[in-house]
């Protein structure tokens, strides 16, 4: 699978956050994403993955995953800050 790269000239970030309630890497990640966010001006949405049978059933045990406007995986769980800021050319 290609992780995203965004490009340093393309537009904000739009991305989606899956996660799950009580989830203490979903609260690490969205503690490193929200500035990188606010830095580049972009957009997150954060999704409980159990609120939707299809996403707890492709992505339930993956928690949490960074998905870009197409769907694809920007970060996974375990990915560090500076990954994640690389990944989104902040």
């Amino acid at each position: 699978m290609r992780l995203f790269r965004r490009s340093r000239a393309g537009p904000p970030p739009a991305l989606r956050l899956l996660s799950r309630s009580g989830c203490h890497l979903c609260d690490e990640m969205r503690a490193v994403v929200v500035p990188l966010v606010d830095r580049l001006g972009g957009s997150l949405e954060t999704v409980d993955v159990d609120s939707d049978p299809a996403l707890a059933a492709r992505w339930g045990n993956e928690v949490p995953i960074l998905l870009d406007r197409e769907g694809r995986v920007v970060a996974k769980a375990r990915d560090g800050a500076n990954k994640i800021a690389r990944r989104l050319g902040a």
